[in-house]
Protein backbone atom coordinates (compact mmCIF):
# COMPACT_ATOMS: atom_id res chain seq x y z
CA UNK A 1 0.00 0.00 0.00
CA UNK A 2 2.39 2.54 0.78
CA UNK A 3 4.83 2.18 -2.02
CA UNK A 4 1.44 2.69 -4.08
CA UNK A 5 0.62 5.29 -1.79
CA UNK A 6 4.67 6.58 -2.76
CA UNK A 7 3.98 6.21 -6.83
CA UNK A 8 0.78 8.04 -7.41
CA UNK A 9 2.37 11.27 -5.07
CA UNK A 10 5.22 11.49 -6.76
CA UNK A 11 3.54 11.23 -9.75
CA UNK A 12 1.06 13.86 -9.02
CA UNK A 13 3.99 16.33 -7.58
CA UNK A 14 6.15 15.74 -10.53
CA UNK A 15 2.63 16.45 -13.48
CA UNK A 16 1.29 19.40 -11.51
CA UNK A 17 4.83 21.57 -11.78
CA UNK A 18 4.91 20.87 -15.48
CA UNK A 19 1.54 20.64 -16.62
CA UNK A 20 1.40 24.35 -17.37
CA UNK A 21 3.32 23.80 -20.48
CA UNK A 22 2.46 20.53 -21.30
CA UNK A 23 -1.18 21.40 -22.01
CA UNK A 24 -0.48 24.18 -24.15
CA UNK A 25 1.05 21.30 -26.48
CA UNK A 26 -1.06 18.51 -28.39
CA UNK A 27 -0.15 16.06 -25.68
CA UNK A 28 -2.74 15.43 -23.27
CA UNK A 29 -2.58 14.87 -19.46
CA UNK A 30 -4.76 11.37 -20.24
CA UNK A 31 -2.41 10.09 -22.49
CA UNK A 32 0.60 10.85 -20.10
CA UNK A 33 -1.50 9.24 -17.53
CA UNK A 34 -2.52 6.05 -19.09
CA UNK A 35 0.99 5.76 -20.42
CA UNK A 36 2.32 6.18 -16.61
CA UNK A 37 -0.01 3.53 -15.25
CA UNK A 38 0.83 0.88 -18.07
CA UNK A 39 4.31 1.31 -17.05
CA UNK A 40 3.92 0.85 -13.84
CA UNK A 41 1.24 -1.71 -13.92
CA UNK A 42 1.69 -5.46 -13.63
CA UNK A 43 2.82 -5.82 -18.01
CA UNK A 44 5.38 -2.99 -16.78
CA UNK A 45 7.48 -2.24 -13.36
CA UNK A 46 4.32 -4.09 -11.09
CA UNK A 47 4.35 -1.30 -9.01
CA UNK A 48 0.67 -0.91 -8.98
CA UNK A 49 -0.74 -4.51 -8.98
CA UNK A 50 -4.38 -3.21 -8.99
CA UNK A 51 -7.26 -6.07 -10.22
CA UNK A 52 -9.15 -4.64 -13.27
CA UNK A 53 -12.21 -6.14 -11.28
CA UNK A 54 -11.40 -4.69 -8.02
CA UNK A 55 -14.81 -2.64 -6.70
CA UNK A 56 -12.77 0.12 -5.87
CA UNK A 57 -11.64 1.07 -8.85
CA UNK A 58 -14.87 0.96 -10.05
CA UNK A 59 -16.01 3.39 -6.63
CA UNK A 60 -13.19 6.03 -7.94
CA UNK A 61 -14.09 6.06 -11.12
CA UNK A 62 -17.81 6.28 -10.79
CA UNK A 63 -16.80 9.26 -7.52
CA UNK A 64 -14.21 10.94 -10.49
CA UNK A 65 -16.77 10.98 -13.21
CA UNK A 66 -19.46 12.42 -10.74
CA UNK A 67 -17.27 15.34 -9.45
CA UNK A 68 -16.44 16.76 -13.01
CA UNK A 69 -19.73 16.46 -14.02
CA UNK A 70 -21.23 19.02 -11.42
CA UNK A 71 -18.01 21.54 -11.81
CA UNK A 72 -18.23 21.17 -15.13
CA UNK A 73 -22.05 22.17 -15.21
CA UNK A 74 -21.17 24.79 -12.70
CA UNK A 75 -19.36 26.37 -15.03
CA UNK A 76 -21.59 26.34 -17.79
CA UNK A 77 -22.45 29.97 -19.47
CA UNK A 78 -26.36 29.70 -18.43
CA UNK A 79 -26.97 32.68 -21.03
CA UNK A 80 -25.74 31.08 -24.05
CA UNK A 81 -27.02 27.98 -23.37
CA UNK A 82 -30.69 29.49 -23.02
CA UNK A 83 -30.29 31.15 -26.76
CA UNK A 84 -28.50 27.74 -28.38
CA UNK A 85 -30.64 25.20 -25.82
CA UNK A 86 -31.62 23.22 -29.44
CA UNK A 87 -27.88 22.34 -30.15
CA UNK A 88 -27.49 20.11 -26.83
CA UNK A 89 -31.03 18.84 -26.80
CA UNK A 90 -31.08 17.42 -30.90
CA UNK A 91 -27.63 15.87 -29.91
CA UNK A 92 -28.91 13.96 -26.66
CA UNK A 93 -32.73 13.04 -28.42
CA UNK A 94 -31.78 12.01 -31.82
CA UNK A 95 -27.87 11.87 -31.93
CA UNK A 96 -27.32 9.85 -29.24
CA UNK A 97 -30.08 7.01 -30.32
CA UNK A 98 -28.92 7.17 -33.69
CA UNK A 99 -25.45 6.31 -31.65
CA UNK A 100 -26.77 3.47 -30.21
CA UNK A 101 -28.42 2.01 -33.01
CA UNK A 102 -25.19 2.66 -35.20
CA UNK A 103 -23.15 1.08 -32.62
CA UNK A 104 -25.18 -1.71 -32.41
CA UNK A 105 -25.23 -2.46 -36.66
CA UNK A 106 -21.77 -2.45 -36.38
CA UNK A 107 -21.14 -4.25 -33.71
CA UNK A 108 -23.47 -6.94 -34.96
CA UNK A 109 -21.00 -7.09 -38.50
CA UNK A 110 -18.19 -6.89 -36.61
CA UNK A 111 -18.36 -9.33 -34.12
CA UNK A 112 -20.74 -12.47 -34.78
CA UNK A 113 -19.40 -14.23 -31.84
CA UNK A 114 -21.11 -11.79 -29.23
CA UNK A 115 -24.74 -12.15 -28.40
CA UNK A 116 -27.42 -9.51 -29.36
CA UNK A 117 -27.82 -7.94 -25.94
CA UNK A 118 -23.70 -8.20 -25.26
CA UNK A 119 -23.33 -6.08 -28.65
CA UNK A 120 -26.20 -3.58 -27.01
CA UNK A 121 -23.83 -3.24 -24.23
CA UNK A 122 -20.76 -2.46 -26.41
CA UNK A 123 -22.91 0.10 -28.53
CA UNK A 124 -24.17 1.87 -25.07
CA UNK A 125 -20.71 1.46 -22.75
CA UNK A 126 -18.95 3.47 -25.87
CA UNK A 127 -21.85 6.12 -26.76
CA UNK A 128 -21.42 8.85 -23.74
CA UNK A 129 -18.85 11.46 -24.61
CA UNK A 130 -16.61 12.91 -21.82
CA UNK A 131 -16.37 16.40 -20.88
CA UNK A 132 -12.96 16.07 -18.85
CA UNK A 133 -11.42 14.46 -22.26
CA UNK A 134 -13.49 17.63 -23.93
CA UNK A 135 -12.06 20.07 -22.02
CA UNK A 136 -9.25 21.33 -24.56
CA UNK A 137 -12.15 22.22 -26.43
CA UNK A 138 -14.70 23.43 -24.15
CA UNK A 139 -12.51 25.75 -22.50
CA UNK A 140 -10.67 27.07 -25.68
CA UNK A 141 -11.80 30.39 -26.35
CA UNK A 142 -11.24 30.74 -29.83
CA UNK A 143 -14.30 28.26 -30.37
CA UNK A 144 -17.36 29.66 -30.57
CA UNK A 145 -19.14 30.01 -27.19
CA UNK A 146 -22.56 28.15 -28.61
CA UNK A 147 -20.84 25.09 -29.50
CA UNK A 148 -18.29 24.71 -26.28
CA UNK A 149 -21.92 24.82 -24.26
CA UNK A 150 -23.77 22.60 -26.21
CA UNK A 151 -20.68 19.81 -25.92
CA UNK A 152 -20.43 20.66 -21.97
CA UNK A 153 -23.89 19.82 -21.49
CA UNK A 154 -24.33 17.13 -24.27
CA UNK A 155 -20.94 15.58 -22.37
CA UNK A 156 -22.98 16.26 -19.07
CA UNK A 157 -26.21 14.51 -19.81
CA UNK A 158 -25.90 11.27 -22.41
CA UNK A 159 -23.59 9.24 -19.55
CA UNK A 160 -26.48 9.65 -16.84
CA UNK A 161 -29.20 8.76 -19.88
CA UNK A 162 -26.48 5.53 -20.65
CA UNK A 163 -26.46 3.99 -16.99
CA UNK A 164 -30.37 2.87 -16.95
CA UNK A 165 -29.94 1.92 -20.43
CA UNK A 166 -26.42 0.03 -19.61
CA UNK A 167 -27.72 -1.58 -16.42
CA UNK A 168 -31.03 -2.87 -17.84
CA UNK A 169 -29.41 -4.63 -21.08
CA UNK A 170 -26.93 -6.27 -18.31
CA UNK A 171 -29.86 -7.17 -16.09
CA UNK A 172 -31.28 -8.84 -19.47
CA UNK A 173 -28.00 -10.24 -20.11
CA UNK A 174 -27.25 -11.86 -17.08
CA UNK A 175 -30.49 -13.08 -16.61
CA UNK A 176 -30.80 -11.83 -13.16
CA UNK A 177 -34.39 -9.76 -14.05
CA UNK A 178 -36.28 -13.28 -13.68
CA UNK A 179 -38.66 -12.23 -16.38
CA UNK A 180 -38.96 -10.95 -19.81
CA UNK A 181 -38.92 -7.08 -19.25
CA UNK A 182 -41.43 -5.40 -22.05
CA UNK A 183 -40.95 -2.47 -23.77
CA UNK A 184 -43.27 -0.30 -21.57
CA UNK A 185 -41.01 -1.76 -18.42
CA UNK A 186 -38.12 -1.01 -20.15
CA UNK A 187 -39.56 3.08 -20.42
CA UNK A 188 -40.44 2.94 -17.17
CA UNK A 189 -37.31 2.14 -15.65
CA UNK A 190 -35.39 4.40 -18.12
CA UNK A 191 -37.91 7.38 -16.98
CA UNK A 192 -37.83 6.77 -13.24
CA UNK A 193 -34.08 6.61 -12.98
CA UNK A 194 -33.57 9.69 -15.12
CA UNK A 195 -36.41 11.58 -13.09
CA UNK A 196 -35.24 10.72 -9.43
CA UNK A 197 -31.14 11.59 -10.36
CA UNK A 198 -32.71 15.31 -11.47
CA UNK A 199 -35.25 15.77 -8.36
CA UNK A 200 -32.12 14.37 -6.10
CA UNK A 201 -29.92 16.98 -8.07
CA UNK A 202 -32.01 19.95 -8.08
CA UNK A 203 -33.95 19.27 -4.53
CA UNK A 204 -30.50 18.77 -2.14
CA UNK A 205 -28.54 22.09 -4.49
CA UNK A 206 -31.64 24.15 -3.47
CA UNK A 207 -31.84 22.97 0.20
CA UNK A 208 -27.83 23.29 0.30
CA UNK A 209 -26.92 26.80 -1.03
CA UNK A 210 -29.74 28.01 0.91
CA UNK A 211 -28.29 26.28 4.08
CA UNK A 212 -24.72 27.95 2.89
CA UNK A 213 -26.02 31.51 2.39
CA UNK A 214 -27.97 31.54 5.83
CA UNK A 215 -24.74 30.22 7.30
CA UNK A 216 -23.03 32.54 5.73
CA UNK A 217 -25.11 35.60 7.10
CA UNK A 218 -24.08 34.12 10.78
CA UNK A 219 -20.43 33.72 10.36
CA UNK A 220 -20.66 30.10 9.86
CA UNK A 221 -18.82 29.34 7.07
CA UNK A 222 -14.79 29.12 7.38
CA UNK A 223 -12.55 29.59 4.59
CA UNK A 224 -10.85 26.55 4.69
CA UNK A 225 -13.44 24.23 4.77
CA UNK A 226 -15.57 26.09 2.31
CA UNK A 227 -13.05 23.99 -0.23
CA UNK A 228 -15.13 21.00 0.39
CA UNK A 229 -18.52 22.38 0.34
CA UNK A 230 -18.46 21.67 -3.41
CA UNK A 231 -16.91 18.51 -3.41
CA UNK A 232 -19.46 17.42 -0.53
CA UNK A 233 -22.15 18.44 -2.29
CA UNK A 234 -21.53 16.93 -5.69
CA UNK A 235 -20.71 13.41 -4.03
CA UNK A 236 -24.33 13.77 -1.79
CA UNK A 237 -25.86 14.41 -5.15
CA UNK A 238 -24.42 11.36 -6.41
CA UNK A 239 -25.02 9.20 -3.24
CA UNK A 240 -27.91 9.95 -2.75
CA UNK A 241 -29.73 9.60 -5.99
CA UNK A 242 -27.71 6.21 -6.18
CA UNK A 243 -29.59 5.47 -3.07
CA UNK A 244 -33.06 6.28 -4.09
CA UNK A 245 -32.96 4.08 -7.50
CA UNK A 246 -31.47 7.41 -9.77
CA UNK A 247 -29.12 8.16 -11.60
CA UNK A 248 -26.36 9.34 -9.76
CA UNK A 249 -24.70 11.18 -12.72
CA UNK A 250 -27.71 13.04 -13.74
CA UNK A 251 -27.92 14.08 -10.40
CA UNK A 252 -24.82 15.42 -10.62
CA UNK A 253 -24.68 17.47 -13.40
CA UNK A 254 -28.65 18.96 -12.88
CA UNK A 255 -27.30 19.93 -9.54
CA UNK A 256 -23.98 21.53 -11.39
CA UNK A 257 -26.51 23.35 -13.40
CA UNK A 258 -28.94 24.50 -10.04
CA UNK A 259 -25.56 25.44 -8.16
CA UNK A 260 -24.09 27.72 -11.43
CA UNK A 261 -28.34 29.28 -11.66
CA UNK A 262 -28.18 30.36 -8.04
CA UNK A 263 -25.12 31.51 -7.26
CA UNK A 264 -24.22 33.32 -10.49
CA UNK A 265 -21.06 35.19 -10.29
CA UNK A 266 -20.04 33.72 -7.02
CA UNK A 267 -19.90 30.39 -8.05
CA UNK A 268 -15.64 30.54 -9.04
CA UNK A 269 -15.09 31.39 -5.56
CA UNK A 270 -16.64 27.88 -4.52
CA UNK A 271 -15.38 25.61 -8.00
CA UNK A 272 -11.83 26.61 -7.93
CA UNK A 273 -10.60 24.09 -4.82
CA UNK A 274 -13.30 21.41 -5.88
CA UNK A 275 -12.04 21.66 -10.17
CA UNK A 276 -8.25 20.93 -8.79
CA UNK A 277 -9.98 18.10 -7.02
CA UNK A 278 -11.90 16.16 -9.49
CA UNK A 279 -8.63 16.55 -11.42
CA UNK A 280 -6.47 14.80 -8.79
CA UNK A 281 -9.16 12.23 -9.28
CA UNK A 282 -9.12 12.30 -12.87
CA UNK A 283 -5.21 11.47 -12.82
CA UNK A 284 -5.48 8.91 -10.30
CA UNK A 285 -8.36 7.10 -12.42
CA UNK A 286 -6.59 7.40 -15.79
CA UNK A 287 -3.40 5.78 -13.98
CA UNK A 288 -5.78 3.04 -12.33
CA UNK A 289 -7.27 2.84 -16.02
CA UNK A 290 -3.57 2.39 -17.60
CA UNK A 291 -2.44 -0.25 -14.99
CA UNK A 292 -5.52 -2.30 -14.56
CA UNK A 293 -7.55 -2.28 -17.43
CA UNK A 294 -5.37 -1.43 -20.70
CA UNK A 295 -3.59 -4.22 -19.46
CA UNK A 296 -5.93 -7.01 -19.31
CA UNK A 297 -7.62 -6.07 -22.50
CA UNK A 298 -4.63 -7.41 -24.40
CA UNK A 299 -4.19 -11.13 -25.26
CA UNK A 300 -5.73 -12.37 -28.51
CA UNK A 301 -5.86 -9.42 -30.76
CA UNK A 302 -8.26 -9.18 -33.38
CA UNK A 303 -8.52 -6.52 -36.35
CA UNK A 304 -12.48 -6.01 -35.78
CA UNK A 305 -11.37 -4.72 -32.59
CA UNK A 306 -9.59 -1.74 -33.50
CA UNK A 307 -12.11 -1.46 -36.80
CA UNK A 308 -14.85 -1.00 -34.07
CA UNK A 309 -12.57 1.85 -32.20
CA UNK A 310 -11.95 3.96 -35.34
CA UNK A 311 -15.38 3.59 -36.58
CA UNK A 312 -16.82 4.31 -32.92
CA UNK A 313 -14.70 7.67 -33.22
CA UNK A 314 -15.98 8.07 -36.37
CA UNK A 315 -18.90 6.83 -37.86
CA UNK A 316 -20.75 5.72 -35.20
CA UNK A 317 -20.51 9.22 -33.36
CA UNK A 318 -20.33 11.38 -36.58
CA UNK A 319 -22.81 10.64 -38.62
CA UNK A 320 -25.46 10.62 -35.82
CA UNK A 321 -24.30 13.87 -34.78
CA UNK A 322 -24.34 15.13 -38.33
CA UNK A 323 -27.88 14.02 -39.05
CA UNK A 324 -29.72 15.32 -35.85
CA UNK A 325 -27.29 18.66 -36.29
CA UNK A 326 -29.54 19.06 -40.11
CA UNK A 327 -32.02 21.04 -39.62
CA UNK A 328 -30.30 24.02 -37.92
CA UNK A 329 -28.47 25.98 -40.13
CA UNK A 330 -24.94 25.08 -39.19
CA UNK A 331 -22.52 25.58 -41.15
CA UNK A 332 -20.92 21.59 -42.55
CA UNK A 333 -17.55 21.94 -40.65
CA UNK A 334 -19.34 22.99 -37.63
CA UNK A 335 -21.51 20.00 -37.45
CA UNK A 336 -18.24 17.72 -38.17
CA UNK A 337 -16.91 19.71 -35.47
CA UNK A 338 -19.35 18.99 -33.22
CA UNK A 339 -19.07 14.94 -34.07
CA UNK A 340 -15.79 14.99 -33.95
CA UNK A 341 -15.11 16.29 -30.81
CA UNK A 342 -17.27 13.74 -28.59
CA UNK A 343 -14.13 12.10 -26.90
CA UNK A 344 -14.68 8.61 -25.23
CA UNK A 345 -13.65 8.87 -21.40
CA UNK A 346 -14.58 8.16 -17.53
CA UNK A 347 -18.27 7.08 -18.56
CA UNK A 348 -16.77 4.47 -20.66
CA UNK A 349 -14.25 2.90 -17.95
CA UNK A 350 -16.68 2.99 -15.45
CA UNK A 351 -19.14 0.98 -17.86
CA UNK A 352 -16.97 -1.25 -18.79
CA UNK A 353 -15.29 -1.52 -15.16
CA UNK A 354 -19.40 -2.80 -14.11
CA UNK A 355 -19.36 -5.12 -17.63
CA UNK A 356 -16.35 -6.56 -16.29
CA UNK A 357 -18.19 -7.65 -12.65
CA UNK A 358 -20.74 -9.30 -15.01
CA UNK A 359 -18.78 -12.07 -15.88
CA UNK A 360 -19.92 -12.23 -19.23
CA UNK A 361 -19.18 -15.01 -22.01
CA UNK A 362 -17.28 -12.26 -24.43
CA UNK A 363 -16.61 -9.84 -21.50
CA UNK A 364 -12.85 -10.17 -23.15
CA UNK A 365 -13.46 -8.63 -26.42
CA UNK A 366 -15.98 -6.02 -25.06
CA UNK A 367 -13.30 -4.97 -22.80
CA UNK A 368 -10.50 -4.76 -25.77
CA UNK A 369 -12.96 -2.49 -27.89
CA UNK A 370 -13.61 -0.08 -24.83
CA UNK A 371 -9.95 0.07 -23.92
CA UNK A 372 -8.61 0.68 -27.61
CA UNK A 373 -11.43 3.25 -28.48
CA UNK A 374 -10.28 4.96 -25.36
CA UNK A 375 -6.85 5.12 -25.91
CA UNK A 376 -7.32 6.12 -29.66
CA UNK A 377 -9.69 8.78 -28.35
CA UNK A 378 -7.41 10.45 -25.58
CA UNK A 379 -4.45 10.38 -28.71
CA UNK A 380 -6.61 11.54 -31.50
CA UNK A 381 -8.98 13.77 -29.59
CA UNK A 382 -5.96 14.91 -27.51
CA UNK A 383 -3.56 15.87 -30.74
CA UNK A 384 -6.32 17.32 -32.58
CA UNK A 385 -7.86 20.07 -30.30
CA UNK A 386 -5.95 22.66 -30.15
CA UNK A 387 -5.22 22.60 -33.82
CA UNK A 388 -8.52 22.15 -35.35
CA UNK A 389 -10.24 24.27 -32.51
CA UNK A 390 -8.47 27.27 -33.02
CA UNK A 391 -8.44 27.02 -37.01
CA UNK A 392 -12.17 26.58 -36.83
CA UNK A 393 -12.92 29.37 -34.32
CA UNK A 394 -11.37 31.60 -36.84
CA UNK A 395 -13.02 30.65 -39.76
CA UNK A 396 -16.67 31.06 -37.71
CA UNK A 397 -15.36 34.25 -37.15
CA UNK A 398 -14.35 36.04 -40.66
CA UNK A 399 -17.78 33.90 -41.79
CA UNK A 400 -19.84 36.01 -39.70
Amino acid sequence: MYETLAVLGLFVFSYSIVAGRIEKTWISGPIIFCLFGFLVGTHGFNLLPLAADSERIKTLAELTLAMVLFTDAASANIKVLRRNANIPARLLLIGLPLTLVFGYLVGWALFGQLAALEIALLATMLAPTDAALGTPVISNRSVPVEYREGLNVESGLNDGICVPILMIFLELATGESGRELGVGMIFSRFAVQIGIGAAVGLGLTFVAVLAGRFAGKRGGVDPVWSMLSVPGLALGCFGLAQYFGGSGFIAAFTGGLLFDILLGKQRDLWLKEAESLGKLFSLITWIIFGASVVNPAGGSFRWSVLVYGILSLSLIRMLPVYISLARLGLPVEARLFLGWFGPRGLASVVFCVIVMNADLPHETVMTQVVAVTVILSILLHGITANIWGAGFGRRMRQSR
